[in-house]
């Protein structure tokens, strides 16, 4: 039985793939992404250590499959009525792709929708261990341009391309790409024109816009690390407007927030 690093379970959300899920987020990412709102998922497949209100926690602990399952299946009764299930997230999910897959293919097995959440930033060996045990796939859209996106997120843009056709091409998948809007970054005019070509090529219909918050700034503080983006600002109703209305223009279906 495999055992898995995860760092929080989050029960009734709705706004992680469709209906009623449960989120299982484990531990471990690659990347150093500025504005990252789970720094305790970052680095390696270990558990961290912070200080939140005075006390010293540890941030992960080891589930096996059967625990996880059981814990999940405490809502069967929502996912069915509500055509929901259970989405794994990070972190980067393709830090533990054997263990996610294992996870995967026991929810498959029972009937319920599955669902991840990633970036792509791995070997595409990674992503074929889970597609098996998949229908639905949340795929992050960052910085297009290759230079930039290693020097600032870590991430090789020709590998994240590769995942994100190859999972395009499979029929069985739906396959949702997610943009965060980052001042600074992402919504500058070259990159979100790189985008949109980008996906027009691949003839895809709809994607979803992700705009900055500050919700994980405090994280930061318990775990001694700087927040370089304490002094950005969230992006206006209008200039979120404007970035919807250039993707819908070049008909793309946008929601915002995956909310729409």
């Amino acid at each position: 039985m495999s055992k898995g690093l995860v760092f929080n379970i989050q029960r009734y959300s709705v706004h992680d793939g469709g209906g009623i899920r449960t989120i299982i987020f484990l531990k471990g990412c690659p990347l150093k992404c500025p504005w990252c709102s789970n720094p305790e998922s970052r680095k390696a497949v270990a558990p961290t250590t912070w200080t939140k209100n005075g006390k010293t926690e540890t941030v992960g602990s080891w589930c096996t499959t059967d625990e996880l399952v059981d814990e999940v299946m405490k809502d069967e009764i929502f996912y069915r009525t509500s055509g929901g299930g259970v989405t794994l997230s990070g972190g980067e999910v393709l830090m533990q792709a054997d263990f996610a897959a294992d996870l995967l293919s026991e929810f498959n097995y029972l009937g319920v929708h599955t669902a991840i959440e990633t970036t792509g930033c791995f070997p595409l060996r990674e992503i074929k261990k889970l597609t098996p045990y998949l229908q639905q796939v949340l795929f992050d859209l960052k910085i297009m341009d290759a230079k930039s996106s290693k020097r600032v997120i870590g991430s090789k843009i020709e590998m994240v391309k590769e995942n994100f056709e190859f999972l395009l091409s499979q029929d069985h998948l739906e396959v949702i790409p997610r943009i965060p809007l980052i001042p600074g970054y992402t919504t500058e005019p070259e990159n979100i024109s790189a985008l949109i070509k980008y996906l027009q090529n691949l003839e895809v219909k709809e994607v979803h816009l992700l705009p900055f918050h500050q919700y994980g700034s405090s994280k930061y503080d318990y775990l001694g690390w700087e927040y370089t983006m304490k002094d950005t600002n969230t992006l206006t109703q209008t200039e979120i407007n404007e970035i919807k209305n250039e993707f819908e223009d070049a008909g793309i279906h946008t929601n915002v927030d995956g909310l729409e």
